[in-house]
């Protein structure tokens, strides 16, 4: 079955097509999601002019509708971001802050319009925090209207005040294979049910 559908926002500072680990886990967990029959696709927002705001359009040359068009097209939003100083990414912070807007939007049935979807957070480092970032993300997502499944996150972390990032390791972690594995399982399994059965309407 390949009736799911997902779309994986990196919000890597690193423009492309310079290498990103936040992108090299965001595309294992696609990979991983793909197994299970979703069509995937991905997007760096440093790529694309996304304006500060709380607006679902900031104006000209604002292109986050775009991208919230692909997030409302998609099933599954796999949120992927560095820790920088103990801290999502500041782009990370902007995606949360763009979606607020879409606190006030509903469905024909009343719902928050984000009702249904299910989201999934990948987080990389070469410092401590990631629980922390993961924590973030997920209040954030999850205000908004997103739902996570269980064990929803997968995350990397170097060693402390050393230099190694996540897209140098010549293989995958048997820790962060498995985290991924389940995350992407149950999230296929989660948006599957709400194929069937959304919320209840307001």
């Amino acid at each position: 079955m390949t009736d799911l559908s997902a779309i994986a926002i990196v919000c890597s500072l690193t423009p492309s097509p310079e290498p990103s680990s936040s992108e090299v886990l965001a595309r294992q967990v696609l990979a991983d999601l793909e197994k299970h029959g979703v069509t995937t696709a991905s997007l760096r927002i440093v790529d694309h002019e996304i304006k500060p705001g709380v607006k679902v359009d900031m104006g000209d040359g604002d292109e986050w509708p775009t991208i919230r068009a692909s997030i409302l097209a998609a099933d599954i939003v796999v949120l992927a971001t560095p820790i920088w100083m103990g801290h999502p990414c500041s782009l990370a912070q902007q995606v949360l802050e763009r979606l607020d807007a879409d606190l006030s939007e509903t469905d024909d049935q009343g719902r928050p319009i984000m009702f249904g979807k299910v989201a999934i957070v990948a987080v990389v480092g070469n410092e401590d925090g990631a629980h922390n970032v993961i924590a973030d993300m997920m209040q954030g997502m999850n205000d908004v209207g997103f739902t996570f499944p269980a064990q929803g996150s997968t995350y990397w972390v170097g060693e402390a005040m050393q230099t190694m990032d996540y897209k140098d390791l010549d293989t995958i972690p048997e820790a962060v294979a498995s985290a991924t594995a389940v995350l992407s399982r149950n999230a296929a399994h989660l948006a599957r049910v709400f194929r069937n059965e959304n919320y209840p309407s307001a």
